[in-house]
């Protein structure tokens, strides 16, 4: 099995634990502030982790310069506000058909990647991300009881816009990770991906700092009070980027992002074996999708 895919889908796992774990959070803070502890409490997690790899292999710390840094703040910013977006659609009334559209991530993933790093799709990727898009969108409509009729007649409304432009920056977060990396130059791929992953964390800590002490400083303090389901989160959150970072400095972005749809498989399993929760025929029949997109990507990319 290639280094890449194998590395996606242990992410995907963590980060099926992450969500579950941030759950936990939000009840005692907002979701902006459940998603800064992911950041605050990976930052140790991610430094102690290039730290060892340096020790292990003896390679030389990158040599950070203009274009890393801009790839690397422009990433962490646009994660940032796609978080931003998709917290803020569950103000809206009709914010499921927001949500819905936020899942055209891994299409537009692909788009950036053309346009920024020149990573073209071979014919059969591009198959099986659409196919796998499709189940993402199906089992995102059975959840919401969405019809095909409300979701292309909200086109242009502003959840939709939303929601469209929570999965750009998304995109743009993973094209800009994989090009930052990149930039490195490093021969050794996985300290490019431990330091750019670092660099990335230390830039949203920061920002998100910033911006909590002059809006919810209330959410600061309970970073600091809940730490012990905090530093987990940040655990969980910081391994599951170690994944993920690496496999998008060796990979296309936007097969790692398709083939991580795959989480979605995760939490099915969960919620319908762990939980004992109904599914319905849209939903099943969403996940077969995800997987027939996921096995033809492996296969034919």
């Amino acid at each position: 099995m290639p280094l890449w895919i194998a590395l996606t889908i242990a992410a995907a796992f963590l980060q099926n634990l992450r969500s579950a774990l941030q759950k936990r959070l939000t009840g005692g803070m907002s979701a902006t502030g459940a998603t800064y502890v992911r950041f605050l409490y990976g930052v140790p997690v991610a430094a102690l982790y290039l730290a060892i790899v340096i020790g292990v292999t003896g390679a030389a710390l990158p040599k950070p310069h203009g274009t890393f840094l801009l790839y690397a703040v422009a990433g962490g910013l646009a994660q940032i506000w796609g978080t931003v977006l998709l917290v803020a659609l569950y103000t809206l009334r009709n914010f499921a058909v927001g949500t819905t559209y936020s899942k055209t991530e891994t299409i537009q993933t692909a788009l950036f990647g053309i346009i920024v790093l020149g990573d073209h799709l071979s014919l059969g990727a591009f198959l099986a991300i659409l196919i796998s898009l499709a189940g993402v969108i199906a089992i995102s409509m059975a959840q919401s009881h969405l019809t095909l009729t409300s979701f292309w007649r909200a086109l242009g409304e502003k959840p939709t816009l939303m929601g469209i432009g929570s999965g750009a920056c998304y995109g743009i977060a993973a094209v800009c990770y994989r090009a930052a990396s990149l930039s490195l130059d490093h021969p050794d791929f996985l300290v490019a991906a431990g330091y750019t992953l670092v660099a990335v964390l230390m830039i949203q800590t920061v920002a998100m700092t910033v911006w909590l002490a002059a809006r919810r400083r209330s959410d600061l303090r309970a970073a600091m009070d809940t730490w012990r389901v905090s530093s987990l989160v940040g655990l969980a959150g910081a391994l599951a980027s170690i994944g993920w970072f690496t496999a998008m400095t060796i990979q296309n972005a936007a097969y790692v992002r398709a083939l991580g749809q795959i989480e979605l498989v995760f939490a099915f399993i969960s919620s319908h074996f762990l939980f004992r929760e109904r599914t319905s025929p849209l939903e099943l029949a969403g996940i077969a999708l995800v997987i027939g997109g996921i096995v033809m990507l492996v296969l034919w990319r």
